[in-house]
């Protein structure tokens, strides 16, 4: 490009507009998504054919009608019973992603099915929109500061309060008492909350409980000392994220991501049937985090590849900053809570050694990480190959094996 023709201002503005550009380009995919043989990107094929049959041939036990595993596994808990829509899975099903283009595929990967606790990554991007636009300024802040009385259905809300006048239902503050007050934003994406209460007629404690349930009288952790997954609080920051946003979490996630990245219009977040409530006028569905009690996201594996391209790319699409990349760097550090030492914001595993010295995916780089849910579904990044692999339905022991071939296909590493 001649530059001639430039004053020395125009020269300044140039170069300060080649520096704000990224060192390399990265292929962001528009609704079509080119498809590149292994070769083309430095990959073996060979290696690549193995693992898809090797995929194909590793089909979990899990039974493909969800609503049945649920009930055979969560379904035992203490009011355990599904409260939201759930599918009959597919079969194996997975997507190979390198340098942004699709590699390989096998299975039906535009066959919507449940993504189970990878709805939590699509939850903390909502979370992270929000903190973006100022909404949710301080994640240190407790969310006691932001987050509005509810009308709720009888029953929810804190343990403890007394919410009758006259026969019907106060309003419900969520975050009202002294151990709930000390709860903030970072906590809530961290899992290690210690929320205490029942939301959408799910107690905390009934929720992967112990053999002997907790009482309600029984102590909760400190906030932010513990971390434990529970989906009854991953719910709760759901609801919080909507108190703040006042639209459903859905619509604003399609706006700012899901339509930018090139998402097909066939992905649904689900609630429950009774996780309805009045906001500015018109009723509202709180959606939920994942599919233990059924809802959460429905999606295709080609969406889920496009959400690991997004956090592979740190939010930036087509040189486009969707999300700021700060958030990234947020999401990929371990929390401090006992027992968070590989674990980021919801739903960020990371691949570094645990205590024991393993590692979560062992041929994989310190600098990935997978957004996990039930099935299972996984999504994995890893930064270093510039690689997505979204696997569905087989064991997490054969989706090892299958990543093995796969990054051991990469010619130049």
């Amino acid at each position: 490009m001649s530059t001639s023709h430039l004053r020395p201002a125009g020269l300044v503005a140039l170069a300060l507009l080649l520096a704000s550009l990224p060192a390399t380009a990265q292929y962001a995919p528009g609704r079509d998504w080119e498809i590149r043989t292994p070769e083309q990107v430095g990959m073996d094929g060979g290696a690549i054919a193995a693992a898809i049959e090797l995929a194909l041939d590793s089909e979990t036990s899990v039974d493909r009608d969800q609503e049945f595993s649920q009930s055979t596994s969560f379904g035992r808990e203490p009011m355990g019973f599904g409260i939201g829509p759930f599918r009959v899975r597919g079969g194996p099903t997975g997507v190979i992603v390198k340098d942004g283009y699709i590699v390989a595929e096998w299975g039906d990967t535009r066959r919507v099915d449940m993504t189970h606790s990878v709805t939590k990554t699509f939850l903390s991007t909502a979370v992270g929109l929000a903190w973006a636009d100022g909404l949710i300024p301080d994640l240190n802040a407790p969310a006691a500061e932001l987050v509005a009385p509810m009308d709720l259905p009888e029953g929810d809300g804190e343990r403890g309060l007394d919410r009758k006048n006259f026969g019907e239902s106060d309003m419900v503050t969520l975050f009202e008492s002294d151990h709930n007050s000390q709860i903030t934003w970072d906590h809530l994406l961290r899992q290690s909350s210690a929320w205490e209460g029942t939301l959408w007629g799910k107690p905390d404690w009934a929720d992967r409980p112990s053999r002997n349930p907790r009482p309600w009288d029984e102590e909760r952790a400190t906030p932010g000392t513990v971390y434990e997954y529970n989906d009854t609080r991953v719910n709760l920051l759901a609801l919080a994220t909507l108190s703040v946003v006042r639209e459903p979490l859905p619509a604003f996630v399609r706006e700012r991501v899901m339509d930018p990245i090139g998402a097909s219009p066939t992905w649904r977040w689900q609630g429950y049937d009774n996780s309805w409530l009045p906001l500015d006028g018109r009723m509202v569905q709180s959606v939920s985090g994942g599919g233990h009690w059924g809802g959460g996201m429905f999606i295709s594996a080609r969406d889920q590849a496009r959400l690991g391209l997004f956090t592979l790319y740190r939010g930036n699409w087509g040189g486009e900053q969707l999300l700021p990349e700060a958030w990234f760097d947020m999401a990929t550090t371990p929390g401090t809570a006992q027992g968070a030492s590989t674990y980021g914001f919801m739903n960020y595993f990371l691949n570094l050694p645990n205590s024991n010295g393993r590692k979560r995916h062992p041929t994989g780089s310190d600098r990935a990480f997978v957004h996990v849910g039930n099935g299972p579904n996984l999504v994995y990044v890893d930064p270093e190959y510039d690689l997505v692999v979204v696997s569905r339905w087989i064991p997490n022991g054969a989706f090892n094996d299958v990543l093995a071939l796969v990054i051991g296909a990469i010619r130049e590493r």
